[in-house]
């Protein structure tokens, strides 16, 4: 008998990533609302993982990326050729950005940016060996799988490549593992696998004289925390690190796939020769991508979002206050609700998902639940979602 229903052919032909898929089937979705195929609508409190920062079908995107469409798409590999949509993203990056941050490689996805930094690291410091932190997440391709934090998503896979070690977060005694044979230092602000646990002050200024003394680079990952999603249009402008390399993706592209790492003219120029072409993406920088990335950020900078998120998490806070509620760890529009058991989490993701809200796990932690909604949610959709959770909380 041929298996027709969309749960089928889905979990028949397509491949699969989880035992146990919510199989939520998705009709279309508008603003901070996803409707299933039976009109049900989800107030949407993940974002595609953080990557549709100004909401669903935006207009702005939409309109950029038909215009685009309209004109070409893809017309050559990489660096080739003058593309307007590339030209206009890179020079708006680079006017919002510190001067030693002002060249761009545009990527499709933040772990391919993660292998561009990671090898852009290694050609400029003539060394090899990269440093990451325990339980830090940098994608699941070869090279950023290397540097993930948590070996049990690794073992499966080895050999992976070597030199690669580990410091732990906010410990500053461990920067003692950077030496001057360490290319570089891969460091989130926010770890965005393990909870959202922030980076402290100290431990940071601390990483940027250990690398300093060592002449090694700091590798930012900025994958999860562009655009603004915590406070700042780029996580580091709350901190003293100005990064090497940044790596930057998800919310950049406002649901389009595109990511990009971005050092200085005189750093990314390295890759032009010996060898030439250092670096080769076919699709990276793709026109239509592109112009959604900068419809995104020239929506968030008109539209002032980044300066509303500190309003809007502290209404994040002041509503998420239960006796099963540990705790609410992150930043901005980058929360972690942090319960007490596994159990509970999986509760909770579950029966929201059936009182219209949509949850999301944490790959490396099981007690807590993420909450990253469009930057563009309001307050009365936040005080929506916190009571769909409360009211779900009463009943674990």
């Amino acid at each position: 008998m041929k298996k027709n229903s969309a749960k089928d052919i889905f979990q028949t032909y397509q491949a699969q990533t989880f035992k146990y898929p919510s199989l939520l089937n998705i009709d279309h979705c508008k603003g901070v609302y996803v409707y299933d195929t039976e009109n049900k609508k989800y107030l949407d409190f993940v974002a595609g993982v953080s990557a549709c920062s100004v909401g669903h079908s935006n207009k702005r995107i939409i309109e950029a990326v038909k215009k685009q469409i309209d004109k070409y798409y893809h017309v050559m590999v990489y660096g080739e050729y003058i593309q307007k949509p590339q030209l206009s993203l890179a020079k708006l990056l680079a006017d919002n950005l510190p001067k030693t941050l002002s060249t761009t490689y545009f990527t499709n996805s933040g772990t391919e940016a993660i292998e561009g930094a990671m090898k852009l690291a290694k050609r400029i410091s003539k060394k090899s060996e990269i440093i990451s932190c325990l339980d830090s997440y940098h994608g699941s391709t070869q090279g950023s799988l290397s540097i993930m934090g948590k070996e049990f998503y690794k073992a499966s896979f080895r050999p992976l490549l070597p030199e690669c070690n580990k410091i732990i977060f906010n410990d500053i005694n461990s920067l003692d593992n950077i030496t001057n044979k360490t290319a570089a230092v891969v460091i989130e602000t926010v770890q965005g696998a393990s909870g959202f646990k922030i980076a402290t002050d100290k431990f940071l200024n601390a990483l940027k004289e250990k690398c300093k003394s060592c002449n090694t680079l700091i590798i930012l990952d900025a994958i999860q925390t562009c655009y603004g999603r915590t406070g700042s249009l780029f996580g580091f402008e709350q901190t003293t690190i100005i990064p090497d390399i940044l790596c930057i993706a998800k919310g950049m592209g406002g649901g389009m796939p595109i990511g990009a790492f971005i050092s200085s003219w005189g750093n990314m120029e390295k890759l032009s020769h010996n060898p030439k072409l250092g670096h080769i993406t076919t699709f990276g920088g793709h026109p239509v991508n592109c112009a959604a990335s900068s419809a995104t950020l020239n929506y968030i900078l008109d539209n002032h979002l980044v300066q509303k998120i500190d309003a809007k998490e502290a209404l994040f806070r002041k509503l998420l206050v239960h006796k099963k509620i540990r705790s609410v760890s992150g930043k901005g529009l980058m929360l972690s609700l942090d319960l007490f058991s596994e159990n509970d989490t999986n509760n909770l993701v579950a029966n929201c998902m059936k009182d219209g809200l949509l949850l999301f796990y944490f790959l490396f932690n099981s007690e807590s639940v993420r909450i990253t909604p469009p930057l563009t949610i309001n307050e009365e959709e936040i005080e929506l979602g916190c009571n769909i959770i409360l009211r779900n909380l009463d009943t674990l």
